[in-house]
């Protein structure tokens, strides 16, 4: 099997899901249950890239890493999602919508499986690749650890903060989010640079660096940070100081108050 029909049979399947999953999403009429899939949209695509690969020690190390993110991240959008009404974001979709709102929102989903599998692309060059295990694959563990404790740490230290009654209109600025406003975005964007380092043991790997780019630039500038940071600084007192001194995305010692 090679790489490029790796491709295809990881679109047919991201397509299959996503469309079975924006059924069950139109039949309940609440659509940001696309969030919950998006973690274990790659762990699909990165178990399924291990089966149609060679089985080599990278390729059994990717896909591991792949799922253990996406299977954890799953869980924790899933869990804190069905606790609360339907994400603003997607409410404001449908609402906008003209002419057949469900054909735009199936859009939506068809976009989120796109992105998917450009992202995905170096998990599943790397599993195709036959260059022995080397520095660069210990260096992409490496970085992959560093976002996933950013990420999942982050994810806790938020959950706990948000249970506590004394922190109701108050600003997260312990731990972690004392030197990034978003470390579990911040540790999202390390895991995929981590999982590209993978795909660097050949030099057509130049050309995959758009994969964890276009993560990047979804976290720090698209649909991540600044939809999250919208209307945050009226709903909660001290959020616009906590923005001046604390750095919006890469980790840094916070300034002076």
């Amino acid at each position: 099997m090679t790489f490029g029909w790796n491709v295809l049979w990881s679109a047919v399947a991201v397509v299959a899901l996503v469309t079975a999953l924006f059924g069950y999403a139109a039949s309940r009429k609440r659509f940001d249950l696309i969030d919950s899939f998006w973690g274990p949209g790659f762990a699909v695509i990165a178990a399924l890239t291990y089966v149609l690969s060679e089985h080599s020690a990278r390729a059994l190390v990717v896909a591991v890493l792949t799922v253990v993110w996406g299977v954890r991240l799953g869980w924790h959008i899933h869990s804190r999602n069905r606790r609360k009404p339907e994400d603003q974001r997607y409410v404001d979709m449908y609402a906008r919508a003209k002419g057949n709102p469900l054909a735009k929102m199936y859009r939506v989903y068809l976009l989120q499986a796109a992105i998917m599998l450009v992202v995905s692309l170096p998990v599943q060059f790397a599993a195709h690749t036959t260059a022995a295990f080397g520095v660069l694959d210990y260096l992409g563990v490496a970085v992959w650890l560093v976002g996933f404790a950013f990420e999942s740490i982050g994810d806790y230290q938020l959950e706990r903060f948000k249970a506590d009654p004394a922190s109701k209109g108050q600003v997260m600025d312990r731990g972690l989010w004392r030197y990034t406003r978003h470390p579990n975005y911040f540790g999202d964007a390390c895991v995929w640079w981590g999982l590209f380092l993978f795909a660097c043991s050949t030099p057509w790997a130049s050309v995959l660096v758009v994969s964890p780019l276009l993560m990047t630039f979804l976290l720090a500038k698209g649909s991540g940070k600044p939809l999250l940071e919208k209307d945050i600084a009226q709903r909660r007192p001290g959020y616009a100081e906590y923005v001046r001194r604390t750095s919006g995305f890469f980790p840094l010692p916070p300034k002076a108050r």
